[in-house]
């Protein structure tokens, strides 16, 4: 079958599909047109039938109602496109749709050349991409992604810059993370992959490779349909190392057990960053520390507003009817990530990192905190339906 076209029949009950996930997308002719680029006709219809669970390929015959063979070429067509993950465990292949963020979209742009279901400029993909995540404002993407109080990402603090009175726990340590990791990989930076098509080039000078760090089985999976680069430890803490020495904030799951990813983010190319900027200030986790400028100190040379990811430092209330020399800067606590960046940038130590009031305590599992979000949008009873009906198919098979 062909590529979609962008119409209703086509792409409502894949769109339907996908916006049973804890961040769905919202319907818009952007995001038709991104879809009918990554999907033929025949997998936007199998990824519509798939369980908000992994399934196998016995499960998803009975899904479809293709037969076996059929089937086998569509799931491995779209696993090879980054759209469904397949995961070999103890002799048998179970396959999970992925979302669409964060998910299939980042890993399109994760390959130098995209799988898509027809030629055209990656600049255009890139474009829609990128206009599809803001448009609309809090009725958008922009909301669906950022608006749940429990947040799908968090932040880490430089350890560096933790105050000596805190405990740095293992899930807040960006080392640590990496050292613990099961298995790791780099890939390239989608956020700034698609800027690279737009014409435009980091402001900090990150480059697109080695700094988008994944591990454990997803990384596998990644590696293994050629999205990512298996990667030994040393190498990614010298990535961290680097991603500091460029002032960027890095990210994870906002979960403490096994986080799957680190971003290392820049202020001017991640989506992440500019979500917070276009104000969705608690869209990101924070971590426990607030940035806190000395007034006595700081001569408002303006380096750390340069460095801060989130814009959030500015000049301080009150400071601007003060000579030039005795003015100082101010954080926004409201919208201070915590991560320590800024505080790199300061030549007279005029900042540092200080406890932050009533921090929250991350997730313990991406299942705790995909569960958090489905009861925050109203959407549980249909995952809890979903895995009901799954369970009883699988007792039925089994007796069978």
């Amino acid at each position: 079958m062909g590529h979609l076209q962008g119409t209703k029949a086509s792409l409502v009950p894949l769109i339907d599909r996908l916006n049973r996930y804890p961040v769905g997308l919202v319907d818009s002719d952007k995001l038709r047109s991104i879809l009918a680029l990554l999907f033929t006709e025949q997998e936007a219809f199998v990824a519509s039938r798939f369980p908000l669970h992994e399934a196998t390929e016995e499960e998803l015959v009975g899904l479809t109602g293709l037969a076996a063979t059929e089937l086998r070429g569509v799931l491995e067509a779209m696993a090879n496109k980054g759209l469904v993950m397949d995961l070999p465990y103890g002799g048998t292949t179970y396959y999970l749709l992925i979302p669409g963020l964060i998910g299939f979209m980042e890993f399109t742009f994760m390959r130098r050349k995209p799988i898509l279901t027809e030629p055209v400029p990656l600049a255009e993909l890139a474009t829609l991409m990128t206009e599809y995540v803001r448009e609309n404002g809090r009725a958008g993407q922009g909301a669906e992604f950022f608006g749940s109080p429990t947040q799908l990402t968090r932040a880490l603090a430089y350890a560096e810059h933790v105050p000596v009175t805190s405990t740095v726990t293992a899930y807040e340590d960006a080392r640590r993370i990496i050292e613990e990791a099961s298995y790791c990989a780099t890939t390239l930076c989608y956020c700034r992959h698609k800027k690279e098509h737009m014409g435009k080039a980091c402001r900090k000078g990150a480059p697109l490779d080695g700094l988008c760090m994944v591990f454990g089985q997803g990384a596998r999976f990644l590696v293994r349909r050629g999205f990512a680069q298996e990667a030994d430890k040393a190498a990614m803490l010298a990535g961290l190392e680097q991603a500091r020495a460029l002032g960027l904030t890095h990210v994870t799951d906002n979960v403490r057990e096994k986080p799957s990813f680190i971003c290392n983010c820049c202020r001017c190319c991640c989506e992440l960053m500019t979500g917070v900027q276009d104000g969705f200030v608690d869209g990101i986790a924070k971590t426990r520390y607030i940035a806190e400028v000395d007034a006595a100190l700081c001569n408002y040379c303006g380096d750390c507003l340069k460095t801060c990811n989130v814009k959030c430092i500015g000049l301080a209330d009150g400071a601007r009817a003060r000579p030039k020399d005795e003015r100082y800067a101010a954080v926004d606590v409201a919208v201070c990530l915590g991560c320590g960046a800024c505080i790199d940038a300061c030549e007279r130590d005029a900042l540092r990192l200080v406890p932050r009031a009533n921090a929250k305590l991350p997730p313990r599992t991406r299942s705790h905190m995909f569960v958090r979000i489905l009861w925050e949008k109203k959407r549980l009873g249909p995952f809890l339906m979903d895995r009901a009906r799954q369970q009883w198919r699988r007792v039925v098979g089994a007796i069978r």
